[in-house]
């Protein structure tokens, strides 16, 4: 597994639908774009990058003061850039609101997340910058190990119990509804939690990236979310993006157990996978309404509603497998 310094650009995009894979000489599990310096190839195993099998994080030899892009997802893609210690991205109308809640978690302690800066003059938010690796399309076989899927469960949990304890949103606050629970919530949830969009050290998860979905809501249905995207819970359709045949069911146990669920929970869980099953493709048609063209690339890419339809179908005829897992 390469070590290196990464924060992706976000991997915004309909729940299980990954963003594009990283261009050539780009670090394949990072999604840094490195400088054009010596020394820069490919490892046995593929993978581009300085130190790719030395577990060490390569010095960056470029000027600080100069932006160098990132890599990664769909709805920033191409807009976020590395400057020094700092992360430049896009920000939105919920920009002031999610910041608060950072900047209420790193107050308390909780190092499992962003650390905004602020908002720079033209605009774009500023964030500190995560070292670590970030997996990309293809997925390598590391990002999908059981214990890459576990730690990510017990990070959740973390992120879940420090959010509850940190803020009761504001009545100025705003937030994103795109994948908000349809319920909502007293505790703000990540919603878009994808291997994307998670740094990881040593096989290890140790950050989450990429709050733009923010928002109150119930902690399982943010866990439900994560386990639709990242056990996978999908048809053989997802081998396009990397992921080998594994045991599904059992994968997805392995998250209730590690986030600490007992039968009642994890029962809850299946029922919010459920649920987004049934809503998958509603946030790329409507991503193609207000006309994003990466979204509506991903759509006709994927083989539209259809790959949706397929989907739906794959669950209905597995599902009493995952409840037996779950039960």
């Amino acid at each position: 597994m390469p070590a290196a310094e990464a924060e992706a650009a976000g991997a915004a995009g309909e729940p299980g639908e990954p963003g594009p894979p990283p261009q050539v000489g780009v670090e394949a599990t990072s999604g840094v774009v490195p400088p054009p310096t010596p020394g820069w190839g490919t490892d046995s195993d593929g993978d581009v990058g300085v130190g790719a099998t030395s577990g060490e994080v390569p010095t960056p030899t470029w000027d600080v003061s100069t932006e160098v892009p990132l890599y990664g997802g769909v709805a920033n893609a191409g807009a976020v850039t590395r400057q020094g210690g700092h992360v430049l991205r896009p920000s939105n109308a919920h920009t002031p609101s999610i910041h608060r809640f950072l900047g209420a978690l790193a107050a308390a302690g909780f190092d499992g997340a962003s650390v905004p800066v602020g908002v720079d003059a033209d605009g774009r938010e500023r964030l500190q910058f995560v070292a670590g690796d970030v997996p990309l399309v293809p997925y390598p076989a590391w990002a999908q190990s059981d214990e890459a899927l576990a730690s990510v469960a017990r990070l959740m949990r973390r992120f879940h119990d420090a959010s509850a304890a940190v803020l009761v949103p504001a009545a100025s606050d705003t937030w994103s509804d795109e994948m908000a629970d349809p319920a909502g919530g007293p505790v703000v949830c990540h919603n878009d939690v994808c291997l994307e969009n998670v740094v990881f050290r040593d096989g290890q998860a140790v950050a989450l990236l990429d709050f733009d979905f923010a928002a109150p809501g119930r902690p399982l249905f943010d866990l439900a979310c994560f386990a639709r995207m990242c056990v996978p819970i999908d048809d053989e359709s997802c081998a396009r993006f990397g992921w080998a045949p594994a045991d599904l069911p059992a994968r997805l146990r392995l998250v209730a157990d590690a986030y600490g669920l007992d039968a009642a929970g994890r029962a809850e869980v299946v029922q919010h996978v459920d649920g987004a099953m049934q809503r998958g493709g509603q946030f790329l048609l409507r991503r193609i309404a207000a006309g994003d063209p990466n979204f509506t690339e991903m759509w006709e890419t994927g083989g539209g509603m259809a790959r949706f339809d397929r989907r739906r179908e794959w669950w209905a005829g597995h599902r009493p497998r995952f409840d037996a897992a779950m039960s």
